[in-house]
């Protein structure tokens, strides 16, 4: 009896044990913001000095890839490990996810975690369920409507005897431009100046589209800011070394041929991780990720099974080697959002091929964009006839069918090698594949998908009268591609 009661003891405190030195698990979610407008992403205007530190103390990823750039169906495929289209209708723009698929977070709270979601949550679900996360807040407050009021907060009250996970999301950068109102020097520094902004290629380059870009570069250094006050916590509660954080962004920055694009500047993502306990090899890494192997690799890290669901690898092997490679191909959607719209990319080496299949629309980004001064300062060009092709690309109809580019040489994208006898090995190869992942994870071109909800020039909503969407289903519903589980090459 004594020698139950031994090993009964001695099992609890292992168990315990086991507990305590579980992973913290962070994850900081901006909201529409580009790859490169980080400084150690190479951005010498925007001030991110606390993404920066944790970044060179960690593990920065050159080849990030994100499913979808756009909101909600980009934290859909995050949170099950799915790619858009395997979520049901969540591959469109505020639809919900299919309700038999499990979320991450909730196999973390079964697993003892202490869960949190605190900013933007964007994500539902077609059936009435628990909601995974213990405590869930809008990250609001009359001072900050940024979704990161209370990430403090939320650090400081966690119970202190379990591991946690908190989603942090922002909502900076999303238009509006609330931050220059809220604007904090103490805290935040001086604000952009409109003459050091990065202005790319395909914007005009112009007062007002400084001026817009400056607002934007606001937004991402008020979202440095809060990531900087919660790591200063952890490393107050002497938790900061056992946490694994990762920084990344939803999608592409909102201003036009970025947010919703399948070119980099749409849905290559920054993802910094920083876990000193965990990671045993730092600096940059230039293995291909996808953001469906965050779930997989939180869920591993933290000793859980992870679900035959989720479609993404663990990049654990990353921690201790970040020259290892986990996958050969990132695979990324374009569905609707504002805009009927329906593309598909595959990633691999130095090369991305992109297949349109609604090549008759043009891509001029979602109807915020389009509002945007920076996209009335290019419709006035057109007008006046002196576009320069890399901002004709915005208007471009119809579009190339397929466009395959060196990422490495052409990090903007702006020329199309597709029909090149020189590169058509690269495009024989990865159209081959892209059709296999296709097929093999249920994905389809349906032949009625969600019309435009917003005017294609003003971005102004359409009269309900005028969106047929009699017979529209969602790429993959008529295969059932929201159950399948198959990944396709990897």
């Amino acid at each position: 009896m004594l020698k139950s009661a031994c090993l009964i003891l001695l099992a609890t405190v292992t168990v315990a044990a086991s507990a305590a030195e579980r992973p913290n698990v962070v994850l900081f979610m901006a909201d529409d913001v580009s790859w490169n407008d980080y400084g150690c992403y190479g951005n010498t205007a925007a001030r991110t000095p606390n993404i920066d530190a944790l970044a060179a103390n960690g593990i920065r990823f050159d080849r990030a890839y994100l499913t979808a750039s756009s909101c909600s169906p980009s934290r859909s495929s995050i949170i099950t490990g799915r790619y858009p289209h395997n979520n049901g209708k969540a591959a469109e723009l505020h639809k919900p996810i299919s309700g038999h698929l499990p979320w991450f977070p909730e196999t973390l709270r079964d697993a003892g975690y202490y869960t949190a979601l605190s900013g933007k949550h964007h994500m539902k679900s077609t059936t009435k369920r628990p909601v995974p996360f213990d405590h869930v807040d809008g990250g609001k407050n009359k001072n900050n409507s940024g979704g990161h009021a209370n990430w403090v907060k939320v650090t400081e009250e966690r119970p202190k005897d379990k591991p946690f996970f908190f989603w942090f999301a922002a909502y900076d950068a999303h238009r509006g431009w609330d931050s220059d109102k809220q604007w904090d020097t103490d805290r935040y520094g001086p604000m952009h100046k409109p003459q050091d902004v990065i202005v790319p290629p395909f914007l005009s380059d112009d007062a007002a589209t400084r001026d817009d870009l400056a607002s934007y570069y606001n937004e991402v250094t008020r979202f440095d800011y809060y990531i900087g006050q919660v790591v200063a916590e952890l490393k107050q509660q002497r938790v900061l070394d056992n946490t694994l954080i990762f920084v990344m962004a939803d999608n592409g920055r909102p201003f036009p041929r970025a947010k919703t694009r399948l070119h980099d500047s749409g849905m290559k993502t920054a993802l910094v991780a920083h876990w000193p306990a965990g990671i045993q090899h730092t600096g940059p890494s230039v293995s291909l990720v996808s953001v469906i192997d965050l779930a997989p690799t939180i869920l591993k890290v933290a000793g859980c099974d992870v679900p035959e669901t989720m479609q993404g690898v663990s990049m654990q092997p990353l921690f201790d080697d970040s020259s290892a490679g986990i996958r050969q191909y990132a695979f990324s959607e374009h569905n609707w959002h504002d805009y009927e719209a329906h593309g598909r990319s595959v990633r691999h080496g130095d090369y991305m091929l992109l297949k349109n299949f609604r090549t008759q629309l043009p891509l001029q980004g979602p109807a915020d964009s389009v509002r945007s001064p920076s996209h009335e300062k290019l419709l006035a060009l057109k007008e006046a006839g002196q576009l320069s092709a890399a901002q004709q690309d915005v208007f471009l109809a119809p579009r190339p069918e397929v466009e395959l580019y060196n990422v490495v040489a052409d990090p903007h994208q702006l020329n199309n090698l597709a029909g090149n006898p020189a590169h058509q090995k690269q495009q024989s190869e990865l159209a081959a594949v892209l059709e296999q992942w296709m097929d093999e994870t249920g994905d389809s071109v349906p032949e009625k998908i969600s019309p435009d909800t917003f005017h294609r020039v003003t971005g102004k909503p359409l009269p309900k009268d005028e969106r047929d969407e009699t017979g529209a289903i969602t790429p993959g519903q008529d295969r059932n591609a929201d159950q399948i589980n198959a990944a396709g090459p990897r």
